[in-house]
C-alpha cells in the first residue's frame, strides 16, 4: 500500500506430487529441461511465447524437438 513491495509478483496455483525418487528418475530419463530463471522469462505477460523463450535460453528450437525420448 505504501509502494515498498516487490516490483513484480506472480500468483500460481496448482499441485504437484512425486513419490520418493520419482523426480530424480524423471530427470535421469531426460523428462525435464531446465533453464536460467530470468526475470524477463518469469514475469513477462506474453504467456504464449514463454515456452519458446525458455527453450531459446538453452539454444533449442522447439520445431526441432521430437515426441520420442531416449538416450544417445
Amino acid at each position: 500500500a505504501e509502494g515498498n513491495g516487490p516490483r513484480n509478483a506472480m500468483l500460481a496455483l496448482g499441485y504437484a506430487g512425486w513419490a520418493p525418487g520419482q523426480l530424480e528418475s524423471e530427470i535421469q530419463a531426460n523428462g525435464w529441461l531446465n533453464c536460467p530463471a530470468t526475470p524477463e522469462l518469469i514475469f513477462d505477460t506474453d504467456i504464449e511465447a514463454k515456452y519458446d523463450r525458455a527453450l531459446a535460453l538453452l539454444g533449442v528450437d522447439s520445431s526441432r524437438l521430437s515426441g520420442e525420448a531416449g538416450h544417445a
